[in-house]
């Protein structure tokens, strides 16, 4: 498809505006997830008339391609969703500065595993009941933010919705692996910053308190992990994505559309089945999150197609060419926009620099060039997933 109209591209830019700005004029109105789900549709259905009588046949294809790329998506974040809302991590540790480095770099360690979200619902209920005894430990949420729910994402597809975006677009899997050494230096150098920042928090709380507060807050309930059948369906999830990727029992192709989703979907079945009401009620589990991010990207994978052909077809013009260009632009918006369909967006004016349309696996064909165009895609990479922590809508945790 050519000849993109800029109007085309209005309906996803407002979009991202209201997911941005609704919850602070209409709080109460935003709530709903119906009323996402109204403004979601709003905005992508002129774009969906547009590709249907403007392509034709095309358009219908483009569709459909975006529908499978969003029952993909969601199907994988569903999965995740559900699984680890069946496992209850009770007790905590020691509500100390080491300690509590400790379980940050353990999140950051199982976000690229379990997901972003997955980590988080894991990791934030023991680390917040380790500290109820402190007063001054709205930093320890913050930082759970930028590393769990956020920079420690980056090692696999799995680790953040941008990365499986990526994954479907024909990066290998194990791509991104290769990108260790930012993981370590970013979340390294924050594990650090908070280790300091809770030390000196600890001290004022202890001056402040008539009694000896580090000896409270190094008691601990006992540790454990109810719902462990849940663990062994996470790997599950892994192992699928990862067969899935390599073409495993499809002669090396790519597993055709609905096998990965319905695998990944059976299992969040099982784990449904399997897990115990009662954890799901300490858990408060609810379907409201994964309804919510649903209704909003259902609109955000149509509303977003004119302005990838767009950004695809003009890339030239816009000026960004270095890794440090992708990086930037990329993580800046990021923050303000979510990152998932800002990785999309950064991607598809690499591949139009590189002269690659936005047609299948076009990832793999971009990666395949050579020359810088892997620098390029771990900027954006890194980009997305480390700043999608500058703002509370850059990222789904």
């Amino acid at each position: 498809m050519h000849a993109v109209p800029l109007w085309t591209l209005a309906p996803f830019a407002a979009l991202l505006l209201s997911i941005a700005l609704f919850p602070l004029a209409a709080p109460h109105f935003w709530e709903s997830n119906r009323n996402k789900a109204l403004v979601s549709a709003a905005f992508a259905l002129p774009i969906a008339l547009w590709l249907v009588i403007a392509h034709g046949d095309a358009g219908f294809t483009e569709l459909g391609h975006k529908a499978k790329e969003f029952a993909s998506f969601i199907a994988l974040l569903g999965a995740l969703y559900v699984i680890s809302g069946g496992v209850y991590v009770r007790g905590s540790l020691s509500g100390t500065p080491l300690a509590n480095t400790a379980m940050l770099g353990l999140g950051a360690v199982l976000a690229s595993f379990v997901g972003t979200t997955g980590a988080s619902v894991l990791v934030i209920r023991p680390l917040l009941r380790a500290n109820q005894k402190r007063e001054h430990k709205t930093h320890l949420v913050v930082f759970f933010i930028f590393i769990v729910s956020n920079c420690g994402g980056l090692l696999t597809p799995l680790g953040d919705p941008p990365l499986f975006l990526g994954f479907l677009k024909g990066v290998p899997f194990e791509w991104t692996f290769q990108l260790w050494p930012e993981w370590l230096l970013v979340n390294g150098t924050l594990l650090v910053i908070f280790n300091l920042w809770d030390q000196q928090a600890l001290n004022r709380d202890e001056m402040a308190s008539p009694e000896p507060l580090l000896e409270e807050v190094q008691r601990h309930e006992p540790f454990g992990v109810e719902g462990r059948r849940n663990l062994a369906l996470l790997g599950a999830i892994v192992a699928i994505i990862y067969a899935s990727g390599r073409g495993l029992g499809n002669g090396g192709a790519p597993w055709p559309f609905g096998l990965q989703e319905g695998a990944m979907l059976a299992v969040a079945a099982a784990s449904w089945g399997l897990t115990s009401r009662e954890i799901h009620r300490v858990n408060h589990f609810s379907w409201h999150p994964i309804l919510e991010v649903a209704a909003l990207f259902a609109g955000i994978f149509v509303a977003m197609t004119p302005a990838l052909l767009y950004l695809n077809e003009n890339a030239a013009s816009f000026g960004i060419r270095t890794p440090a260009h992708f990086f930037w632009a990329t993580g800046v918006l990021s923050g303000f926009l979510d990152n998932a369909p800002t990785y999309l967006t950064f991607a598809a004016t690499a591949c139009g620099l590189d002269g690659i349309p936005l047609e299948g696996r076009y990832l793999a064909t971009y990666l395949a060039r050579g020359g810088d165009n892997a620098e390029i895609l771990a900027a954006i990479s890194t980009g997305a997933v480390f700043m999608g922590a500058n703002t509370y809508i850059g990222n789904g945790p």
